[in-house]
């Protein structure tokens, strides 16, 4: 087995289901020493792991994200990774159908937990002189039925550019990845619980229909296949490597 990150301690947001799920564990698979977040507590089914750290937080709050930064350092004594996955569409339609509270609330989701966890993280990066933040974008920054998202999204981007130049010569590595469609199970707390009309049906199959055509592949990735990418990012591997938002949406460049 890959020991990539033995001995570094991550923190991994967004880490019940899905995308950050899968990166957690394979960050213990690789020898990190985890702290899990999420809002859900479906998180704690990691807690078996003797090297994972579980705890819920709202990460759209800041003082949430201070908390989880300092219960990382009282555990493990110092943080080398940070994997920003906080995030996802929660309403799929045309911008003109968006109310002002729902576009307020896609920027709070995916654009602000990112934001305050790399705040929250830097101080003991800094201190270190060494650290490596993976934020999880998406290909979204160009396609149909998800403006404020996108607009989220767009921000992650400009943050990780950002970022980048200003801690470089720091010892602080910045970069993302802009996952496209990805086959996952069924979401066991579904972002928007409302019931879908068929006119929200038809909206979300659109953006179904705009990301196969824009792949190259012409088919979703898999949880793995975006698990990957980040774990390279987050790795000694791309020690040369800041300031790059990776697409990995099977050729659509987003």
């Amino acid at each position: 087995m890959n020991k990539r990150f033995h001995n570094k301690v991550a923190v991994v947001t967004g880490a019940a289901q899905g995308i950050g799920r899968r990166v957690a564990e394979r960050l213990l698979e690789e020898g990190a020493q985890v702290v899990a977040v999420d809002r859900s507590e479906l998180v704690f089914e990691l807690v078996e792991q003797q090297a994972a750290l579980c705890l819920t937080a709202d990460l759209e709050q800041f003082a949430e994200c201070q908390r989880v930064m300092a219960a990382a350092l009282e555990r493990f004594g110092r943080l080398d990774i940070l994997v920003n996955n906080v995030g996802g569409t929660i309403w799929a339609k045309p911008f003109e159908h968006y109310r002002e509270h729902e576009i307020e609330a896609e920027v709070r989701r995916s654009l602000f937990p990112t934001l305050w966890c790399c705040h929250a993280a830097l101080p003991p990066m800094l201190e270190q002189g060494s650290g490596a933040i993976v934020n999880v974008s998406s290909i979204a920054t160009r396609g149909v039925n998800r403006v404020p998202y996108g607009a989220a999204k767009g921000g992650v981007n400009a943050l990780t550019a950002c970022l980048a130049f200003e801690t470089a010569e720091r010892g602080i590595r910045v970069n993302a990845t802009a996952p496209g469609g990805t086959e996952a199970p069924p979401r066991r707390i579904p972002r928007n619980a409302a019931a879908q009309s068929e006119q929200d049906k038809a909206w979300y199959q659109q953006i179904v229909d705009q990301t196969l055509s824009s792949s190259l592949m012409k088919r979703y990735g898999t949880i793995d296949e975006q698990a990957g990418a980040i774990l390279f990012l987050a790795s000694d591997e791309a020690a040369y490597i800041t300031g790059v938002t990776l697409p990995v949406g099977g050729g659509d460049l987003g």
